[in-house]
């Protein structure tokens, strides 16, 4: 064993290495009641949220509604109170749902005859983001690029051109940064401005009739089989506000078939020559010269899905009495898919998320059975529909059922560490605010170090329950699948190559399911480590707020 290494893991690292994994190390000193936090009770609640009971716990089916019942019975056995509508545990979000018949093909007719016939689930995947059951697609294309709209950044992807009653043709992820302007678009690390979600946005506020987003693994950061998972079968949406635009055709198009299309065209170009371009600042739209055809049937239902929300009441007076800490965790996942008989069609999301919905319970009852209350309540709020674009905390942050502008921070849960121990803790965020210096504190109490993000391309920080919160001013962190990049014990090299292989195989696959080779043991440190963050967080004199630099600072002032 190196000296360098003894300094990385630091001293109960090294403490760790000598009792083994499978003994959970004492806990530092805590005023909450951090230690009947366990293995054991974490195993227990994702065993039942990811059976094939709950059929992949989708929005507004019976799986899903299950999951949330489950979790209000375990907030009313902790004796948290509720904190939804009407004295319930629940606080409804209505969400569209819509299901378009897979045959669906889409026609390209190009220059001199030219033409192409694209598949949906091989070639494409594609939704509505209106309500009729029956959405005609018939529309010139226009590549756009990366389809950014980004004023602070002088990049605009849609000057100069008019896209109304078109469909865009749009590159995922960000402009790269250059070597005159390192930093552009956060250099490395995935903005806003990259994620899919947003180049939909931009369309539709542009007047696109529709988007086609080129997928890459590259630049996606996932395969094609996380889009054809994540697209297929019933999506779901909440109701567009009165007065909004929406596009009527919202898809992805594999790389191969995004390069058939552009060379059905009139335009002269192929698709490589025109991403290339596009890197540069003032590239102007292409006309295509190719339209695309096609019909979406669909069924289209309107329903709603809860939120579930406890709350610990806090002891303070005064301002006090209504400001808070709250801790999320998504229990929604993809649903059960029709599938030939003998094939498994249940996305259980064990991983993700049910493992974090049982950290977050099983944190919320360290909490319940701590002797003294915190100044500040706590709250335990377990959202519906993160997979389909964080509609559950987006409704949440629009439509608050606690002062936004009181929520001292967030502390959001997305996918424990099931591997083992880790000398770092990596929580998304935590440097845009003031929380940084508080989970320093804390981390350094639990002799662990705060981690870097290691994929910052992927955009995790854009892509889980506390960013809705970010966006309205809340200073928030996650931790998510970024998480435990330096396993410990004789097992370390095994854990990473799981957890990586997690990310290349099972994310939103039919295999993420409850594994009896899990080591919950990282998963414990966590979930302890934050608890003790959040108790901290509740106590504190002051109110945590993001650094005057952060776009989020602008939500509060």
């Amino acid at each position: 064993m190196t000296s360098a290494w003894m300094t990385r893991a630091g001293k109960l690292g090294a403490a760790w290495m000598l009792i083994g994994l499978t003994t959970v190390a004492a806990a530092p000193a805590a005023s909450v009641a951090v230690d009947r936090i366990k293995a054991e009770h974490i195993i227990a609640h994702v065993k039942f949220l990811a059976d094939d009971l709950l059929e992949g716990r989708a929005p507004a089916t019976r799986g899903g509604d299950l999951a949330a019942k489950y979790i209000a019975t375990q907030y009313e056995l902790l004796g948290l109170e509720p904190a939804g509508e009407k004295g319930t545990y629940f606080q409804q979000v209505p969400i569209i749902e819509s299901l378009a018949k897979p045959d669906m093909s889409l026609s390209v007719k190009g220059a001199a005859g030219k033409s192409e016939s694209f598949k949906f689930g091989t070639d494409f995947v594609a939704a509505s983001g209106i309500d009729d059951a029956t959405v005609p697609i018939d529309a010139p294309v226009i590549f756009v690029g990366y389809g950014i709209v980004a004023p602070e950044y002088k990049w605009n992807d849609y000057a100069g051109v008019d896209v109304k009653g078109k469909i865009v043709l749009v590159m995922v992820n960000d402009p790269p940064a250059t070597a005159a302007e390192p930093t552009l678009f956060a250099g490395k690390a995935l903005t806003y401005y990259g994620r899919w979600i947003y180049k939909f946005e931009e369309a539709a506020r542009q007047g696109a009739a529709g988007a086609l987003l080129i997928h890459t693994t590259e630049s996606a950061t996932y395969p094609w089989q996380v889009v054809q998972s994540s697209w297929s079968g019933t999506q779901y949406r909440i109701p567009t506000p009165a007065g909004a635009a929406a596009l009527r055709f919202k898809a992805w198009v594999s790389d191969d078939a995004a390069k058939r299309l552009v060379a059905a065209g009139s335009s002269g170009k192929d698709l490589d020559a025109l991403r290339k371009a596009a890197v540069e600042r003032g590239t102007k739209g292409v006309e295509l010269g190719v339209s695309v055809s096609g019909t979406i049937e669909q069924q289209v239902n309107r329903k709603t899905s809860p939120n579930v929300i406890g709350v610990l009441k806090g002891s303070g007076a005064g301002a006090k009495a209504e400001e808070s800490v709250v801790y999320t965790a998504h229990y929604d996942h993809l649903g059960k898919h029709d599938v030939p008989a003998g094939q498994d069609g249940i996305y259980n999301g064990a991983r993700d998320n049910a493992s974090g919905v049982a950290m977050m319970l099983d944190m919320a009852q360290a909490f319940a059975n701590t002797k003294t209350r915190p100044a500040r309540s706590i709250y335990f709020v377990s959202t519906t529909g993160e997979e389909s674009g964080l509609l559950g905390s987006e409704f949440l942050a629009t439509h608050p059922l606690m002062p936004m502008d009181k929520i001292a921070a967030n502390i959001n849960v997305d996918s424990a560490n099931v591997y083992g121990r880790a000398t770092e803790i990596v929580l998304l965020g935590v440097e845009r605010s003031t929380l940084k210096a508080d989970a320093d504190l804390i981390v350094k109490k639990w002799h662990r170090t705060l981690g870097q993000d290691e994929h910052p391309e992927r955009g995790y920080f854009f892509r889980s329950d506390h960013f809705p919160l970010a966006k309205v001013g809340v200073p928030a962190v996650s931790i998510t699948l970024a998480n435990a990049s330096t396993f410990i014990g004789p097992n370390a090299a095994q854990a990473r190559k799981r957890a990586e292989a997690y990310e290349a195989t099972c994310y939103h696959q039919v295999c993420d399911e409850y594994s009896t080779d899990w080591d919950m043991t990282g998963a414990v440190d966590d979930a302890r480590l934050l608890t003790d963050l959040g108790w901290h967080l509740a106590n504190i004199p002051q109110m945590p707020h993001y650094n005057a630099n952060e776009q989020f600072a602008r939500a509060r002032h």
